[in-house]
């Protein structure tokens, strides 16, 4: 028989697969609820694991996702939970998103050379050298 808190660990689960795989589509909440015909609350709840998504409404977001039902259950061990998606890697994905909509080519040129101008800070000021790594 499977625990109370295993299921849990299975709906956050299901939930931190939805949210990640509709962010790396760049659709919003609200988007993703209008494609499977639910509210905005409701398809933040399925994404924080507080409601539970029935075979059927997990059939019409795999739909939707343009994933297999089993794309949500993927990295799934039992007793072990997941961590949700790292702020970077969020932060990554959305920066990618809205580098490739960017319409002007030069503009991509002038972010992608700003970008690693800011890397490469270090290089750029020797006073920086002296200093030890601070995170930001």
């Amino acid at each position: 028989m499977v625990k109370r808190s295993e299921t849990v660990t299975i709906e956050r689960h299901v939930g931190q697969r939805i949210r990640a795989r509709r962010t790396m589509l760049g659709l919003t909440q609200q988007q993703l609820a209008d494609l499977i015909g639910v509210t905005y609350q409701q398809a933040h709840k399925y994404e924080r694991g507080i409601n539970r998504v029935s075979a059927g409404r997990l059939f019409e977001l795999a739909k939707a996702l343009g994933v297999d039902v089993s794309f949500f259950y993927e990295g799934l061990s039992p007793g072990e939970v997941q961590e949700a998606m790292p702020e970077r890697q969020r932060l990554c994905l959305d920066m990618a998103r809205n580098f490739v909509r960017i319409r002007e080519e030069r503009h991509q040129e002038a972010l992608s050379q700003l970008c690693r101008a800011l890397a490469d800070e270090k290089l750029l000021d020797p006073r920086l050298l002296l200093q030890p790594d601070a995170k930001a």
